[in-house]
């Protein structure tokens, strides 16, 4: 797709966005069980159930995919599409891309075992490695308009809201 081809596309969204914001609110969401045993819960992927348990700097076994690797994940899909977009736009051409991102956490935090120690991920760091002729500028321009426009980078700035609900 080129830059002419993505404004085709996104200019009716942004005159009905325009004209009724209210159309623009989107609602995404997962769904998951306690299907497996153990300290785990699938959740319901695009590829398929994915089981989730505890890594093993909090006492899991290796086998089950950790919440801060899938974090990473979505966010190196969201930054990646969003980078994809914002080279498209721009009309950069990008012959290859090789994507990462990286984050620490403290198990001492989720182990509940220091209130000074943060419970969360932290360094949290995208890189995207391109072969592009674009210049110092424009790298820094599409590393910008990136992390701004990244749905799931920007999430990260405030924690989600858990609620708990019994049925009974």
């Amino acid at each position: 797709m080129d830059a002419e081809a993505l404004r085709v596309r996104q200019a009716p969204l942004k005159e009905r966005y325009k004209a009724d914001p209210a159309s623009a609110r989107v609602v995404s969401g997962a769904h998951g069980r306690f299907s497996d045993p153990g300290i785990t819960a699938t959740i319901e992927g695009w590829a398929g159930p994915i089981r989730g348990g505890q890594h093993v700097a909090t006492g899991g076994d290796g086998t089950d995919a950790c919440s801060a690797d899938l974090l990473m994940q979505a966010l190196l899909a969201c930054a990646g599409v969003t980078f994809r977009a914002v080279t498209t736009s721009m009309g950069v051409q990008v012959a290859d891309v090789e994507l990462e991102a990286t984050c620490s956490w403290d198990a001492r935090g989720t182990l509940g075992l220091a209130r000074d120690v943060p419970v969360g991920v932290t360094d949290v760091v995208v890189t995207i490695t391109i072969d592009s002729d674009a210049d110092d500028g424009r790298l820094q321009r599409i590393a910008a308009s990136t992390e701004r426009y990244c749905v799931v980078g920007q999430s990260l700035t405030s924690p989600a809201t858990i609620h708990v609900i019994n049925r009974r």
